[in-house]
């Protein structure tokens, strides 16, 4: 495999970093959910910690390197996942962290970012203007930024749930990844590609947050003016650069999908899997349900990403009208 800017060594390394409620998250095949979808599934759950989402993991590398030798202070842009993870872990080692977000945020995330002890910041735009403003508050108040997928660290922290694939699911044909920033995709995209190639990663983005996806097809940075999805988690318009030519190293394929197939596999983990996520979350079953033909007679593994959902917006989508198959 070509050379990305992630490292093997510094994931196992990261492995012994991370706070073991992050680790070793439930893998388990979901038979309820394979009459409808047409192949074996597999789900990895990363939403049984404290902040609910995969982020702990890349946060605590981060949080403990500046524990370590770092600065005490601390700030991210986030559309909230980012932002709880950073509180959670800044808050065990002493760190001052700042969260700066999209004050059209998920009320639930900014509000477990403020329980969890972060100076919240509200922006009047979206998550692209969120990381602007934070990197305003870096320079003026001279504090360290951590800017997610652009940060090693990030990457190398979810990167540890591919270490737990490989170890406990060898039979396994496809990886389904929700592509966002792209911390996630890179990082188990990158062990995958190491310890078992023949693994195929495929990335999934919402149709209306396609910036990333079009920026793979096309090899080049594309970014794009507005996004339109509920699934708030990816919802990014500019690609970093060095994310993308990652990405191009370990990702075998990404695939667009429509909200109503996002909505619908909400609603089959939360019917045949008991699992209440958020839209981010239930990219992968998306995808299944959208190319039932491509994974037929397949083992697949959809990674759960993060069950921080607004219960007013959940009980919408999930018993609207635009919540069954696509």
């Amino acid at each position: 495999m070509q050379e990305t800017r992630l490292d093997t060594a510094r994931i196992r390394a990261a492995r012994r970093t991370i706070d073991p409620v992050f680790l070793d998250t439930p893998l388990y095949r979901c038979e309820a959910l394979e009459p409808d979808l047409g192949c074996r599934v597999s789900i990895k759950l990363e939403t049984a910690n404290p902040v609910r989402s995969f982020k702990g993991r890349g946060t605590e590398v981060v949080a403990s390197l500046l524990a370590d030798s770092g600065p005490r202070a601390v700030v991210c842009a986030s559309a909230g996942n980012l932002g709880q993870a950073l509180a959670w872990s800044g808050r065990r080692r002493g760190l001052d962290v700042t969260v700066v977000a999209s004050r059209f945020a998920t009320r639930a995330k900014l509000d477990r970012i403020r329980a969890l002890g972060a100076v919240l910041e509200l922006v009047d735009g979206d998550h692209e203007t969120a990381r602007d403003r934070a990197a305003t508050v870096a320079r003026s108040e001279g504090i360290r930024l951590v800017e997610d997928s652009l940060d090693i660290e990030t990457c190398e922290g979810a990167a540890t749930i591919g270490l737990e694939l490989v170890e406990a699911a060898p039979s396994v044909d496809a990886v389904l990844i929700a592509l966002g920033g792209g911390a996630l995709a890179t990082g188990v995209g990158h062990v995958l590609k190491a310890l078992a190639p023949e693994v195929e990663v495929i990335c999934v983005q919402p149709r209306g947050a396609p910036a990333l996806t079009h920026s793979w097809h096309r090899r080049r940075v594309v970014t794009t003016d507005t996004t339109d999805t509920i699934a708030d988690g990816v919802a990014g318009r500019r690609p970093i650069p060095a994310v993308l030519d990652d990405l191009l190293l370990v990702a075998d394929d990404a695939v667009l999908v429509r909200e109503a197939s996002i909505i619908a596999g909400m609603r089959m983990l939360l019917l045949h899997a008991g699992l209440v996520v958020e839209p981010s979350a239930a990219l992968g079953i998306a995808a299944l349900l959208e190319d039932r033909q491509r994974f037929a007679g397949r083992h697949v593994v959809t990674i759960v990403c993060g069950s921080n959902v607004d219960a007013d917006a959940y009980h919408r989508w999930i018993g609207g009208r635009d919540s069954g198959s696509p």
